[in-house]
């Protein structure tokens, strides 16, 4: 013989894996913003402006340039990696023959190239207009030979990052209108079936407020532990990807991803809430003979 459902039954986990899901998707996409973001820091950090100094220029001149460019508002500022590199022309041949192959003193019979300094450059300076400047601003000074970049680079990276970022962006807007819609719906017909209920509460003399408080709790919750799983599902995956793709350890920002957690908590809480009070106040106002 099956089993009957009590009268006021609620399908509390039926909700609950409902808003996990939603908000597994949500968190999901957010992950993927830090991470795109953070990649493009770790690519901008590593594009340098070359600074190419004069030839004849004395050891007390280099370091009178290398304070001039440590004092530009535009060269990186960062305890992760080092915003200004000395490289002597003997370094740079040496990179030029393990990168080229070719011995250019055997036929040249000396080094043409010049000692320099690569500065890495803050993310707000990376457009081409900015770079453009900043090559003017450092060839002003004295005892700078030449300053070279790679052109466009900056207005391409760019470019492909508003690209990544709309999709990112669109996609996590459509899954959030989607998810909410399925979402409030499922709590709909959790208080559907609890709807001759709510009205034996009213004919009793319960006062709105009354009635609607322990669903209020109740979806405040649901959408409490339902952020709690989807926020525990979030970080296994992070911390299996981080195990086992390489180099991904180093786009975690640790405090975005917990600012992140807390964004999944409280959506899940306000979603509960918001789902749940509207459609508690379609019963409240409808008629006996809607109810059936």
């Amino acid at each position: 013989m099956a089993k009957k459902k009590k009268i006021g039954s609620y399908p509390n986990a039926m909700i609950v894996m409902s808003l996990t899901a939603a908000l597994f998707l949500i968190g999901f996409c957010g992950l993927l913003v830090i991470q795109s973001k953070k990649l493009v820091s770790v690519i901008r950090q590593n594009i340098e402006v070359r600074v190419f100094l004069d030839k004849e220029g004395t050891k007390s001149a280099q370091d009178s340039i290398l304070n001039v460019i440590q004092g530009k508002p535009f060269v990186l500022s960062s305890t992760e990696v080092k915003p200004i590199t000395f490289v002597s022309k003997e370094e740079a041949a040496k990179e030029f023959i393990e990168g080229t192959k070719e011995d250019f003193a055997t036929f040249l019979g000396e080094n043409p190239l010049r000692d320099s300094y690569r500065v890495k450059i803050n993310d707000d300076y990376f457009e081409e207009a900015k770079l453009q400047q900043i090559k003017k601003e450092l060839e002003q000074i004295g005892g700078v030979y030449e300053v070279v970049y790679q052109e466009d680079l900056a207005d391409n990276i760019n470019r492909n990052v508003t690209k990544i970022y709309t999709v990112l962006a669109s996609f996590a807007l459509v899954m959030l209108i989607i998810i909410v819609l399925l979402v409030n719906n499922t709590i709909k017909l959790a208080i559907y079936s609890q709807r001759f209920l709510i009205r034996s509460m009213q004919l009793v003399g319960a006062t709105n407020g009354f009635i609607q408080k322990p669903y209020v709790i109740r979806g405040a919750i649901q959408g409490l532990v339902g952020g709690l799983l989807a926020a525990l599902m979030l970080l296994g995956l992070q911390q299996l990807a981080v195990r086992n793709v390489e180099g991904l350890a180093m786009l975690q920002e640790y405090n975005k991803i917990i600012l992140l957690v807390i964004s999944v908590l409280s959506l899940g809480v306000l979603i509960g809430v918001t789902s749940t009070y509207q459609s508690l106040a379609r019963y409240l106002r409808m008629a006996l003979d809607d109810l059936y």
